[in-house]
This record gives structure tokens, C-alpha cells and sequence, in this order.
């Protein structure tokens, strides 16, 4: 796949970037070269090879649960610059 200069000025548009005349062209140059090298990955034989998500496998660390003390109320509080019954108070962000 070729990339041309609308291709980057449509990518540049969805992402919100102005962009130079010399960004887009130096823009274009480096993306077409990095898909025209991801494009040699479909000339390898991948026949027999398992797809994987990961390169190495990946395990869950289940751990078993715990009933720990917490902080406390007072604690958590400590430092909070505005409190009210127990609560942080915090500026009202919805009118």
C-alpha cells in the first residue's frame, strides 16, 4: 500500500495536528517506508506456527484473599483539605 500525502493530511485531520508542508511530505516518505517494511512480513512462511497474543506466556497470579486492616476513616482523612462527615468534600464539577 502506497501512502500519499491525502492519506497523512486525512490522519493528520482525525487527530487533530496541524501539520507543515515539509511535515507532510517528510510524513509520507517515513510511513510509506515503515508499511512497505511491515508489508515483507506477509512474504514469510508462517504455515505450522501457532498464533499467539503474546511472546511469551502469560499466567495469572492468583493470590488468596486476605482480610487485612485498613487504614481508617481518620486516617485517610488526615489530609484532606476539606472533609464533612466522614466524607472528602471535593468542588461540585456538575451544575
Amino acid at each position: 500500500m502506497k501512502i500519499t500525502r491525502t492519506d497523512v493530511e486525512h490522519v493528520a485531520t482525525l487527530a487533530r495536528l496541524e501539520l507543515t508542508e515539509d511535515e507532510k511530505d517528510r510524513f509520507t516518505g517515513q510511513l510509506d517506508a515503515i508499511l512497505a517494511y511491515v508489508e515483507k512480513l506477509n512474504e514469510l512462511d508462517t504455515d505450522g506456527i501457532i498464533p499467539t497474543s503474546h511472546a511469551v506466556p502469560v499466567e495469572n497470579a492468583f493470590r488468596e484473599d486476605e482480610v487485612r486492616p485498613s487504614i481508617g476513616v481518620e486516617n485517610a482523612l488526615a489530609n484532606a483539605p476539606d472533609r464533612v462527615e466522614g466524607f472528602f468534600r471535593v468542588p461540585r464539577v456538575i451544575e
